[in-house]
């Protein structure tokens, strides 16, 4: 069997495929400190307070990615709908990867020290240790929310039922927010992944499609 074939019966596995390429690669940049890091600030995150509570959506962001992909692979019937969002998904960090290699930025807002020491604050620390303040801009925690919510909330299942969208829609918005508020990301993090999953969210669920019909 061909490679293009397999790849065309087997599209479902791509990603999982993808996710040990995608960690060594971002593995490899956050190893990096012999390049001259930009410092990516702006006047907005001076009035966002560090704020230790959204640890808990900053963590949900893993459950709510893994739920949704799992959901969507095994929805047999509709597994287009997994399908776009493996692409969002793969486009997205690879942009982002790419945009880490050729300009390397960080951010240098956590706080030298908490207020109080807490559950929250020792989540935090360590997640401050096993996590550089290197490669921020464009933020993959805040292009993946916003590309899981899009899947689930556009997925066969779910896209008549309000309730569900408005929850996904909730967590995705507090997952974004956390970013902020507990120093990993700036405002402009958050703003470039937005904007940049709107470009794939252009080609993959609108123009696509479309072309599709047409054909």
């Amino acid at each position: 069997m061909k490679m293009k074939d397999f790849i065309k019966q087997n599209r479902h596995i791509i990603f999982i495929l993808y996710c040990p390429v995608y960690l060594y690669c971002f593995a490899w940049l956050e190893a990096r400190d012999n390049v001259p890091f930009k410092p990516i600030h702006c006047f907005v995150d001076d009035w966002i307070p560090f704020c230790e509570v959204f640890i808990i959506p900053y963590l949900l962001w893993f459950l709510y990615v893994a739920a949704v992909l799992l959901f969507l692979f095994f929805q047999r019937e509709h597994l287009e709908d997994y399908y776009r969002c493996a692409a969002a998904l793969i486009l997205g960090m690879s942009t982002c990867l790419l945009i880490y290699y050729l300009f390397p930025n960080a951010q240098q807002m956590r706080p030298e020290h908490f207020a109080h020491t807490n559950i929250f604050t020792d989540i935090i620390s360590f997640i401050y240790t096993a996590d550089t303040d290197t490669n921020v801009l464009p933020s993959i925690h805040v292009y993946n929310a916003v590309a899981i919510h899009t899947a689930f909330s556009t997925s066969h299942a779910f896209r008549s039922k309000k309730g569900w969208r408005l929850a996904s829609l909730t967590l995705c918005t507090l997952i974004c927010l956390s970013t902020m508020f507990l120093k990993q990301h700036s405002f402009l993090d958050v703003i470039t992944a937005v904007g940049l999953y709107l470009v794939y969210y252009i080609l993959i669920y609108r123009l696509l499609p479309e072309r599709r019909k047409k054909q």
